[in-house]
């Protein structure tokens, strides 16, 4: 094998390990090749920062992360998921209690459109008329990331346009200290959630009883 020759598989090497060691990192979707069905509502924790330790990447992407408060797009963006070392912080500024948060993920494979924490943002970013959900999150605090990575929220961003995505939620991913975080059921195609199916049979079946109950009456005048 000639040098060049040497030379390269040892870089392929080191490319295929540090790829490796991102992925490890991760903290796995549990229905991968699925859309997340689950919406993230994100709020300050308590009047202070918001910092943020990228986790890994499994992106071709370059890319990096922001936080838009109370509606207001970010114009900082940090932890470039190419650059950056895992454990790296970057520090997104200061909150006030229950502000609301939004994070943002700038995709430079995709200039112009941003994915969003948010999926009713994603419109734009999707090329349809609704957005679908790009993150998954969980709470993190058993150490299991390294790298001092501190307890806090764990957000996983699917990168990938969804008529086209893997949806394996991990592209960029991150740990977040001083959030609050809410989930819930979510219906981005205006599919009813279950809790609002079972409203409508139950609200239906009310309605059917009703008319048996009038209908019953009037027989019974009738009969009279």
């Amino acid at each position: 094998m000639t040098l060049s020759r040497t030379l390269a598989a040892a870089a392929a090497f080191t490319l295929l390990s540090a790829a490796a060691a991102q992925a490890a990192t991760s903290i796995p979707y549990p229905n991968s090749g699925q859309l997340n069905p689950t919406t993230y509502t994100f709020t300050a924790a308590t009047t202070g920062d918001i910092v943020g330790y990228f986790a890994g990447s499994g992106a071709g992407w370059d890319e990096q992360v922001g936080l838009m408060v109370n509606g207001v797009m970010p114009t900082t963006f940090g932890l470039d998921d190419h650059s950056s070392a895992i454990g790296a912080a970057f520090d997104f500024g200061h909150v006030n209690a229950g502000d609301s948060l939004v994070f943002v993920l700038q995709a430079n494979g995709n200039p112009g459109k941003f994915a969003y924490s948010d999926p009713t943002l994603n419109g734009p970013y999707d090329s349809l008329p609704v957005g679908t959900n790009h993150v998954y999150s969980t709470a993190y605090n058993n150490g299991s990331l390294g790298h001092a990575i501190p307890a806090g929220t764990y957000l996983a961003f699917e990168d990938l346009p969804t008529s086209w995505s893997d949806h394996n939620y991990f592209d960029d991913t991150f740990v977040f200290t001083n959030v609050g975080t809410r989930a819930s059921l979510s219906s981005p195609s205006g599919v009813p959630e279950p809790t609002s199916w079972a409203l409508m049979i139950l609200g239906v079946g009310g309605i059917g009883a009703a008319l048996r109950s009038r209908r019953a009456r009037t027989l019974a005048l009738q009969a009279a």
